[in-house]
């Protein structure tokens, strides 16, 4: 996911864990074989996308095989709120060049794609050998089905969630958990929100 913006916000509370800790583990792992296999030895630059990749893109290096570079780059599309805007904006650009290299994008979460598709515009034009995308969620919602992703860890319902890099205003991110972020009824009444740890369904996106 793509930073958000500064503005107001509605108030917002950690509900539901969606995926806990160890069943992302078991995901990446997942993932860094089908790239290893997919590879099979030859090296590949790993894009992440700034800031919610951060920690999947670090926990999938990790785990392949495959000798790997790495890069990021930022991009802008959310609003003050919860939803994308569709409006993007690079904020920081690679630093490494493309050209003839084979690349994956290493991608938090899909939501609409549109942000998701004028990255792998952009890179397009830069003339590398390939572009696949490795996603780690990508969410179940109308419109978004044709989206390529090569690599995918969960499908999720249409929850705005947070966690293992995933934020909403900047908090959040360090969760070693996916979790649900909620609208807050209890806001007014200066109550500190807790986190419900029960377990929801997910389905293993192969």
């Amino acid at each position: 996911m793509v930073a958000l913006q500064s503005g107001p916000a509605m108030p917002m509370k950690l509900g539901p864990t969606l995926i806990d800790a160890g069943t992302l583990e078991e995901g990446i792992s997942r993932l860094a074989s089908e790239v290893d296999r997919d590879q099979n030895g030859r090296p590949v630059l790993l894009v992440g996308i700034l800031k919610g990749s951060v920690f999947f893109l670090c926990d999938l290096a990790k785990k392949m095989k495959t000798p790997v570079s790495l890069d990021f780059l930022q991009v802008s599309s959310y609003g003050s709120g919860t939803k994308s805007s569709g409006n993007v904006r690079l904020v920081r650009d690679l630093s490494t060049d493309v050209a003839g290299r084979e690349v994956i994008i290493v991608e938090d979460i899909v939501d609409t794609g549109r942000t998701l598709h004028k990255i792998v515009e952009m890179l397009g034009t830069r003339h590398p050998k390939s572009v696949k995308i490795c996603a780690l969620l990508k969410k179940r919602i109308p419109g978004n089905e044709g989206i390529p992703v090569d690599y995918l860890g969960f499908t999720i319902d249409d929850h705005f969630v947070v966690g293992y890099g995933l934020d909403f205003a900047e908090s959040y991110r360090n969760l070693p958990f996916i979790g649900i972020l909620e609208p807050d009824g209890d806001s007014t009444t200066g109550k500190e929100s807790t986190v419900d740890s029960r377990q929801s369904a997910v389905k293993d996106a192969k």
